[in-house]
């Protein structure tokens, strides 16, 4: 019989739950900043709905992994366990604000529309994600993972890194500093005053260079006394309350939404065995279903109570592991969240800080997201992920072109697409190529990682699924529906016919990883 006594909290949970807290809350800041100041969202639907939902999400989230750490250390009488670290989703987070809120607010002119579309797209994924167990490993072996990262770090370079990196330069001063100090640690190793995070370091340079301009009359930042005591409004308890009737409003927009609910639901799961995979390899082996159904069904509950972003297991728990974390860390974290944003608190601290000093810590993941698709890939499929990114420069692109149009009273259809070509403007090919940019990144990721390969066959396969989806509208369309592009459509069959002729009765120079080995067997042989 095993006497070990387990111990719920640990001296080491202390520096885990500062770390991971900061993370969290630098998190809810962020996704704070989206929703008020680049979805223009009321404050009441911020901090009386969206955020208490929020919260609700997090707290069950990160009591769960607690609860699952604590089955594992009685079960096997270990004092070491560390629980899973999750959270919102960050990757997803832009993905939902910036390809699917956004656009959809802008057509509509209404935020509240966005935010409906917001929960359908959740509601669509928790269920990719809770079915997800079953056929995560089938995708991950049958999609290259140049594929699923390349059109990830797409969005991560057009929709959550440009945007920041203009702003950062607009107030140069506070973004610019506050990056430095951020790539000083995060990529350069720098720690700061006895451990305290980047992050936190970086927000509080931030602050003080925003609230010592007002003193100059400049405001940078846009930091007011003003600001500050209108937060206060803001103060007090908000419930969560059931959205169920938005979140079946939002299927209006399922023709949007699917295109990247599905493949980003798809995403998720990999990176979720990633990251349990992770934390065996740390000696804590966690059930997989589990892991994979709690991040759907967690995410499922916060939509319906109207939390328009996903739940995730987080990447980092052999470092919350070794930093001394065990099972306390991650409920205590919970316990947090809750009383941030039940209370109202994060719209005190959203008018103490101001958007710029956060904006290095978005950039800083869009780099990290883009860099990841050519770090944990083969050197050789490095063209194929270029390939990958470049429907999200076109639809990027083409967002630019329409809001620029709508500000000014018109749009490309009304000024004709000839005359736009005209200045070097192809707008109908940023809108085709960028249709369903998602889809149509892997897609193409895929094609080109197998001919590099010399896979032609799997890379015909994946061209003759492009040309099924172009055929219904889910890639290099505006909507769903029944040959939206068939010429593409049919280029797709084409491109698949050349790749089985290929396969069939060519003859295939070697790869250059071949060459290379043949080269040194005809050494060994002489």
């Amino acid at each position: 019989m095993n006497n070990t006594k387990l111990a719920i909290w640990a001296p080491g949970d202390w520096n885990a739950f500062f770390g991971f807290g900061t993370n969290i809350l630098v998190n809810l800041l962020t996704l704070s900043g989206l929703l008020r100041f680049v979805l223009k969202m009321p404050d009441q639907l911020v901090f009386g709905r969206i955020l208490p939902a929020t919260g609700m999400m997090l707290f069950l989230s990160t009591l769960y992994y607690a609860w699952l750490a604590y089955r594992l250390a009685k079960r096997t009488g270990r004092n070491d366990v560390c629980a899973l670290p999750s959270g919102t989703s960050v990757p997803h987070m832009f993905v939902v604000t910036f390809v699917i809120m956004l656009p959809i607010a802008a057509k509509t002119g209404d935020a509240f529309k966005g935010w409906e579309a917001g929960l359908t797209w959740v509601f669509i994924q928790s269920f990719v994600l809770m079915a997800g167990g079953f056929i995560a490993p089938i995708i991950r072996k049958i999609t290259p993972r140049a594929a699923l990262l390349g059109t990830l770090a797409g969005v991560s370079i057009a929709f959550i890194s440009m945007r920041p990196a203009q702003d950062m330069f607009m107030t140069p001063l506070i973004g610019i500093t506050c990056f430095a100090i951020i790539l000083a640690s995060w990529f350069g190793g720098v720690r700061y005053f006895r451990g305290v995070p980047a992050g936190l370091v970086a927000i509080g340079v931030g602050c003080v260079i925003a609230w010592g301009s007002t003193a100059f009359g400049l405001h940078w930042g846009g930091m007011s006394l003003a600001g500050f005591s209108q937060a206060f409004s803001n103060f007090g308890f908000s419930f969560p309350i059931p959205a169920l009737d938005h979140v079946f409003a939002g299927f209006q927009f399922l023709g949007v939404i699917l295109v990247t609910a599905i493949p980003f639901g798809i995403y998720d799961l990999v990176e979720a065995m990633d990251n349990v995979e992770s934390a065996a390899a740390a000696g804590d082996s966690f059930p997989t279903t589990r892991v994979l159904t709690a991040d759907g069904v967690v995410s499922l509950i916060g939509c319906l109570m109207g939390n328009p972003f996903i739940n995730a297991v987080y990447i980092g728990h052999p470092g919350w592991k070794a930093m001394g974390g065990r099972i306390g860390y991650s409920a205590a974290t919970g316990v947090m969240v809750i009383l941030l944003s039940w209370f109202g608190i994060i719209s005190v601290m959203m008018a103490l800080i101001p958007v710029v000093a956060i904006s290095p810590i978005l950039l800083y993941i869009g780099m990290l997201i883009g860099a990841q698709a050519f770090q944990e890939t083969p050197k050789s499929h490095a063209p194929a992920i270029i390939l990958a990114l470049t429907p999200h420069l076109a639809a990027w692109g083409k967002l630019q072109i329409d809001n620029s149009l709508a500000a000014a009273g018109t749009s490309a259809a009304s000024i004709g697409f000839d005359k736009l070509a005209q200045t070097g403007v192809l707008y109908h090919g940023l809108e085709v190529m960028g249709g369903g940019a998602i889809l149509a990144g892997l897609i193409l990721g895929a094609i080109g990682v197998f001919i590099i390969e010399r896979e032609f066959m799997k890379a015909a396969s994946f061209a003759t699924a492009g040309a099924i989806l172009t055929f219904f509208g889910f890639i290099h369309g505006e909507k769903i529906g029944l040959a939206q592009t068939p010429l593409v459509s049919i280029s797709y069959l084409a491109v698949a016919a050349v790749l089985i002729y290929c396969a069939k009765f060519t003859l295939v120079a070697l790869k250059p990883a071949e060459v290379e080995q043949h080269g040194e067997l005809s050494k060994i042989v002489e």
